[in-house]
């Protein structure tokens, strides 16, 4: 038996499993005080082991039912009344209504809107990819992200809703639009960032894009935060301080260290080698979902796989950017390594899906538009 075959009766993607669990790690050791403090580090073992569970149950289940047109509308309408309903039964929590609180325990529709945004737009392209020249599939998809989008900004949840419209965006340049749809898609985005400004973002917001422009301006107050995440990574320098001795995290000096800032903390205790083997395990985390992709067997296992690879790739990008001071301070998670459990739930969820659509579909060719469309694929 070759590898590739052997390949194929495994129940899990250890690469991809093994990977994440690596990173959550790290985001655990980060984030523990050993002791020393309040720590979110021991509830975090607790969704880890609890994520992991939810991979293993995707990946042993059989997941090709969500290829279904019913069970992908299902799943984008709960995510759309979820979304609606925080605005009128959620309690504000740091002046956003983003979390149903349920005693201990809180859980973001965000996150499981992310999942059935990428389900939603992997089945119309799956449909529709040789069609997408016609700029009509190009709007009709870009409302359905965008409905997603405005509730989110609504509660206010500037980050999610960025992700969001990298999500679109990312899956309608794998899709394979025209120059021109692209330069249309760009006029868009001006316009719509215009329209933010003016009338979409709260005031707050609007003071962290020009603290970002001018981080000098107000260091004490909207500048703050990126401000102190640029002295923690730098004070990492090659070796970092070493686990448990960041002065700028646990000492509070650095806002949000186990959440938006973990990138940041976890920078200045490991160092740029840190880093660098952090970056490494998310490439080796999404290079094994290009991979995936590439094999898949119907045109939605693809467009799925890569829609995750997609969300994990904005994620990473726009929470480094923003520790770093490449990009405004919108409060964003990092995947598998940020305090929160149904982020990670949805995580592992997504890279159980993911392995079941793969492992399923092993030895069947991939399937025309005509078959997809028939097969609900």
């Amino acid at each position: 038996m070759t590898l590739s075959e052997r390949e194929q009766h495994l129940t899990f993607d250890w690469r991809l499993l093994l990977s994440a669990v690596a990173i959550a790690l790290l985001g655990i050791l980060t984030m523990s005080t050993f002791g020393a403090g309040e720590s979110l580090a021991s509830r975090q073992l607790v969704w880890l082991a609890l994520g992991i569970g939810v991979y293993i149950v995707a990946a042993s289940l059989d997941m090709r039912f969500i290829r279904g047109m019913p069970v992908v509308m299902a799943a984008y309408g709960c995510a759309f009344v979820l979304l609606v309903a925080l605005l009128f039964f959620a309690e504000p929590v740091m002046g956003a209504r983003a979390w149903f609180t349920f005693g201990p325990v809180s859980f973001q529709p965000a996150d499981f809107a992310k999942l059935a945004l990428v389900a939603l737009l992997a089945k119309y392209l799956s449909r529709r990819h040789i069609e997408i020249q016609n700029v009509r599939h190009i709007l009709v998809s870009g409302v359905y992200a965008l409905a997603l989008t405005l509730l989110v900004l609504v509660e206010p949840d500037l980050g999610t809703a960025l992700i969001l419209g990298a999500l679109w965006l990312g899956m309608m340049l794998i899709s394979g639009i025209s120059k021109k749809h692209l330069a249309f898609l760009a006029a868009i985005f001006v316009v719509a960032i215009a329209g933010l400004w003016f009338e979409g973002l709260q005031e707050y917001q609007r003071e962290r894009i020009l603290a970002f422009v001018n981080p000098a301006g107000d260091i004490q107050g909207a500048g703050y935060n990126a401000y102190q995440a640029r002295i923690a990574i730098g004070s990492g320098q090659l070796f970092g301080k070493g686990i448990g001795y960041g002065t700028q995290s646990k000492l509070r000096f650095l806002p949000e260290y186990q959440t938006d800032f973990i990138f940041a903390a976890f920078a200045e205790e490991w160092g740029f080698v840190g880093v660098v083997f952090l970056l490494l395990l998310y490439g080796l985390l999404l290079w094994r979902l290009g991979q995936i992709a590439r094999i898949a067997s119907t045109n939605f296992d693809a467009f799925f796989t890569l829609g995750v690879l997609i969300l994990f790739a904005a994620h990473v990008t726009i929470h480094a950017g923003i520790n770093v001071g490449l990009l405004p301070v919108t409060g964003t998670t990092i995947p598998f390594m940020s305090s929160g459990g149904s982020h990670l739930v949805m995580e592992f969820l997504a890279l159980g899906i993911v392995t079941s659509l793969a492992r399923f579909g092993r030895g069947a060719p991939r399937t025309s538009a005509v078959e997809n469309e028939y097969l609900g694929g």
